[in-house]
């Protein structure tokens, strides 16, 4: 193979002064004079933090990585960047997303790196990376840090959130005691790595895998196996060959390659979130992607993967079943896999997948007997969402699917709270509930409240679902008849700012309609009383997400960065 001339040596190459400074302060950490002898610089791009518990053992993924790198002839260089842990961070991990995406991209195109190999695991880190990467184009892995264990409480599987959500509704419903409820705590995140369901960052993990930014059984080997390692070694040892034949994003992130990704998210019965991390690291590549594409391309999709919060299983036995290596086969061999999308192996996801074997056909069944016949994410429009709204059939109740209702209204998260409790609260179980400002600029960041909890008089009776609209999301370990993502968002003035208690509001899924019975003239004068909600903060970072936010059918990303920029640095620092 010829030898490129490779981006690194624009920093350690020659005799100048500025070679001979980058060189001499590197060496300070006791690195060999031939350790820049033009060999290729990796990156490890490591969200390793103890405030992010799904990310806590990165530590030994990157020195495995840093391993197979050196193995392969490569210098790593691992460098850290802010962490964005869903379980802690508040107001919500999504409100950071696109920060952690300006961090990843400047430290990739500052620093003498040729290629790069991203550390994902919890929620938004995935995206978050891989967007940042997308806008340098540099040849780029992503190594997800894989599923916690099966969680086990008294006999019984436990997924992480998705029995959160349960058993709280249980307590509510006086199913369960509040001592059993504390009791089940320890039971749920038993060892290191994100929630085993198929929740946002399995679903991420999935992407990874089926986008071909990952090596081929990234998404679902449990974080304590030991091939979870091996994974991250052979990732580093890639990632140079990668870097030889400037094999960069680009060139794996196409258009085929995400029309792959959304199938496949039908077939597992992905996160709702899914969809606008998708569009927003499809805007980075400069890839025309569209919410209709996800009802173009996963509408006819049946989901087989059998997990929680859909199904029964959990993602430590979708692994053991053969993992998403069989999902992409039997997609494939159904005719809904662009086959020839180029991987980061060099290989085709086709040639990658052909031998996969499924060892558990009711954790990955056949498609003829699927979990849901309408897989995927159903796209919904109308004159209350104009630009759209998602909801998830997988994890819906069927009979909900089609279904008028009277609106209860909450203004905000904070009224819903102090309200929902409340006996006298004027609601039943044919009532549609609809939460306001929890959109991008709203809340802000769009956090996960969107599946919100049912009130306790309506569980009181053995009623778990009820429908559920708002602009915010809600975790991909949560369930339900939920509407989410409503664009314009209510922040915005979308219709849904106007909706009053009372108002009659129509959900017809089959149609992929959501409207509320009120004329054009009706929702104008409305509109007309409606005041725009002030920013949440009159400076810094979360000021200028609130100024540049895009909605979610754009993906949420600011409005100055999507594209791909490219790594050149043409001035030195000295």
């Amino acid at each position: 193979m010829t030898k490129r001339k490779l981006r690194s040596e624009a920093w350690f190459g020659g005799t100048g002064m500025n070679a001979m400074m980058h060189r001499s302060w590197m060496k300070n950490e006791g690195l060999p004079a031939d350790s820049f002898d033009g060999r290729p610089v990796i990156g490890i791009c490591n969200t390793w933090s103890e405030l992010t518990p799904c990310n806590a053992h990165f530590r030994q993924i990157a020195e495995k990585v840093r391993r197979g790198v050196l193995e392969a002839g490569g210098l790593p260089m691992e460098f850290p960047v802010m962490s964005l842990g869903e379980s802690n961070l508040r107001p919500t991990a999504m409100l950071f997303r696109n920060l952690v995406s300006m961090d990843v991209e400047e430290s990739i195109r500052g620093n003498p790196i040729d290629g790069v190999v991203l550390l994902v695991g919890c929620d938004k880190t995935t995206p978050a990376l891989l967007m940042g990467a997308a806008s340098c184009d540099l040849p780029t892995i992503a190594v997800s840090g894989g599923p916690m264990l099966n969680g086990r409480f008294r006999g019984a599987e436990v997924g992480s959130g998705t029995h959160l959500w349960r058993f709280s509704e249980d307590v509510k419903a006086g199913k369960m005691t509040v001592e059993d409820f504390m009791d089940a705590e320890a039971c749920m995140a038993r060892s290191a790595g994100h929630c085993m369901t198929m929740g946002t960052a399995s679903t991420m993990a999935s992407m990874v895998e089926s986008l071909g930014m990952g090596m081929p059984g990234n998404a679902a080997i449990p974080a304590v196996d030991s091939r979870r390692n091996v994974l991250a070694q052979l990732a580093g040892r890639r990632i140079v060959d990668m870097v030889h034949e400037d094999l960069v994003m680009s060139k794996i992130l196409t258009r085929k390659a995400f029309e792959n990704a959304i199938r496949t998210n039908a077939a597992i019965g992905g996160s709702t979130n899914a969809v606008i991390h998708l569009l927003a690291i499809a805007g980075r590549m400069g890839i025309p992607l569209e919410l209709d594409d996800w009802d173009r391309f996963g509408r006819d999709v049946p989901t087989i993967v059998d997990l929680m919060p859909s199904g029964r299983f959990l993602m430590e036995d979708f692994y053991y079943a053969g993992g998403l290596p069989v999902v992409l086969r039997a997609l494939d061999e159904a005719g809904l896999l662009n086959s020839d999308a180029l991987t980061v192996n060099g290989r085709t996801i086709g040639e990658n997948n052909a031998t996969a074997e499924n060892y558990n056909k009711e954790v990955i069944r056949p498609l003829d007997k699927p979990l849901t016949e309408d897989g995927g994410v159903m796209i919904l429009r109308g004159n209350l969402v104009p630009g759209g709204a998602v909801i998830k059939p997988s994890a819906a109740t069927p009979a909900l699917m089609q279904h008028t209702g009277r609106a209860v209204v909450f203004e905000n998260i904070e009224q819903y709270h102090d309200t929902i409790n409340d006996p006298d609260l004027d609601i039943d179980e044919t009532c549609i509930m609809v939460l306001k400002n929890c959109g991008p600029r709203g809340y802000p960041g769009m956090a996960e409240v969107g599946n919100m909890g049912l009130p306790p008089k309506i569980l009181k009776k053995g009623i778990t679902d009820m429908v559920r609209i708002s602009d915010a999301r809600m975790s991909g370990t949560a369930y339900g008849t939920v509407v989410l993502h409503s664009t314009p968002e209510a922040a915005l003035g979308g219709p849904l700012a106007i909706v009053r208690n009372g108002d009659m509001i129509t959900l017809d899924a089959r149609n992929r309609s959501l409207t509320v019975d009120l004329t054009d003239a009706e929702i104008a004068e409305r509109m007309a009383d409606w005041t725009p909600p002030e920013p949440p903060m009159t400076g810094g970072y979360q000021k200028l997400y609130f100024d540049h936010v895009l909605g979610a059918d754009k993906g949420c990303d600011l409005d100055f960065l999507p594209g791909t920029r490219g790594a050149d640095v043409p001035r030195h620092s000295h």
